[in-house]
């Protein structure tokens, strides 16, 4: 049985990761708009893992004999001045998200709560991996800077990527 201070943070966690997948839906919106369907693809393809990841502290409630309580989300941006700008807000998001991780995750030592450790270490991991992609993003978004070409270039491998989260190839 989850108690309810863990319940309560992980609803709030699962709030957080469904405005994840609302901002990367939001972000690939701009990618649409600006005529570059590969980076729209990776940011959809982003959009269904966090819910995926918000579905994951859904289960992990209903398991422990909580409750699911959702909550209002944002609006989320679709305008950005670049697609350099827009992966940085993306990357902005998954620290947000990796801190809010930190602090449930230190909550669930704190009460002991040993099932809801082990399934948080789950997305400790994967926010180094999810911080680690759109950082490579960002850094190939620099080096191609002003470039048409290489601009267009990066959008047709992103948009390579294909779905399946969770372990499943994604690049």
């Amino acid at each position: 049985m989850l108690s309810p201070k863990i319940q309560a943070a992980i609803n709030a966690q699962l709030n957080l990761e469904l405005e994840s997948s609302y901002a990367y839906l939001g972000i690939a919106a701009f990618f649409e708009a600006t005529a570059m369907p590969g980076m729209a693809k990776w940011m959809r393809v982003q959009s269904e893992e966090e819910h995926t990841h918000a579905m994951r502290l859904f289960d992990h409630i209903h398991a422990r004999g909580g409750a699911v309580v959702l909550q209002p989300i944002e609006k989320p941006a679709t305008k950005f001045k670049t697609a350099l700008a827009a992966f940085e807000a993306s990357l902005g998001h998954e620290r947000k998200v990796t801190s809010a991780i930190n602090k449930l995750y230190a909550l669930a030592q704190a009460e002991q709560d040993y099932p809801s450790q082990v399934m948080l270490q789950w997305f400790i991991n994967e926010q180094v991996e999810e911080e680690r992609n759109v950082g490579t993003v960002i850094d190939q978004l620099r080096m191609a800077g002003d470039s048409p070409s290489a601009l267009l270039m990066l959008d047709q491998m992103l948009g390579s990527r294909t779905e399946g989260p969770e372990g499943n190839p994604q690049e």
